[in-house]
């Protein structure tokens, strides 16, 4: 199994924070973002790696190749992180997991690291869900009466919506080459470049592909956008986790 880890964005709204260092290499607790992911999916058995960078992407690969030497690391340049969203780079990746079964994962997570062994226990391609109260800016799933996905997007109406998608997913290798076909589409032929990449999976539901859910409530996870957010991190964070 092989991890891809989108770390390529310049987190505008943590500003001055992210001025000389990216989002990934912040702190919470003893550890980077970075470091308690990767520490996760080696943990789970993960020992290969895609990061996509682009932002200050020096400071990413030199943390990385300094702190974990064992680990093989492919490591991709997104040049144009300023002006496209995390779809692009997903994109980019192509060239390592098109065709290939990987976990995917967000950047800007804290999340207890029992997650991934749950993910890669499941047959099926995996989506991560949270249930807590949404509002505009989740990006919220809603699901069938068998668990699967009919509609992720963040315009979903929260009332029908199970959760939040947590941004940790398991691609099955059949699903991966179906992702990568629609990606092609819609970068090539429709310049769909700044949008999020759970457009690609809404339209893959209407061709017959989509994830079973996997429910995490029960476990830690938040994402981290906002120094609001790094602040109810630190106070939030389970004793275990920090």
């Amino acid at each position: 199994m092989i991890a891809v880890i989108l770390a390529a964005g310049m987190a505008k709204r943590l500003r001055p924070l992210t001025d000389n260092k990216p989002k990934c290499l912040l702190k919470v607790g003893e550890r980077t973002l970075l470091q308690r992911s990767v520490d996760s999916l080696v943990a789970a058995g993960i020992s290969e790696f895609v990061v996509v960078t682009g932002y200050l992407s020096a400071m990413i690969t030199g943390f990385l190749e300094e702190h974990y030497p064992q680990l093989t690391f492919h490591f991709i340049d997104n040049p144009d992180y300023a002006t496209t969203n995390n779809i692009y780079s997903l994109w980019l990746a192509r060239t390592v997991v098109e065709g290939r079964q990987f976990i995917l994962l967000d950047s800007d997570l804290i999340y207890d690291g029992r997650i991934i062994s749950k993910v890669m226990d499941e047959e099926a391609s995996v989506l991560t869900v949270s249930r807590h109260p949404l509002g505009e800016e989740e990006m919220k799933v809603v699901v069938d009466s068998e668990c699967r996905i009919t509609e992720i997007s963040k315009t979903c109406d929260p009332a029908a919506a199970m959760g939040e998608s947590v941004g940790i997913e398991k691609i099955n290798a059949d699903y991966s080459t179906a992702l990568y076909r629609e990606l092609r589409t819609m970068m090539t032929d429709e310049g769909l470049t700044d949008v999020f990449y759970e457009l690609a999976f809404q339209r893959l539901i209407a061709q017959g592909f989509s994830f079973k859910v996997m429910d995490v409530t029960d476990f830690f996870t938040i994402e981290l956008d906002t120094p609001e957010d790094f602040d109810n991190a630190r106070h939030l964070i389970p004793k275990e986790l920090y």
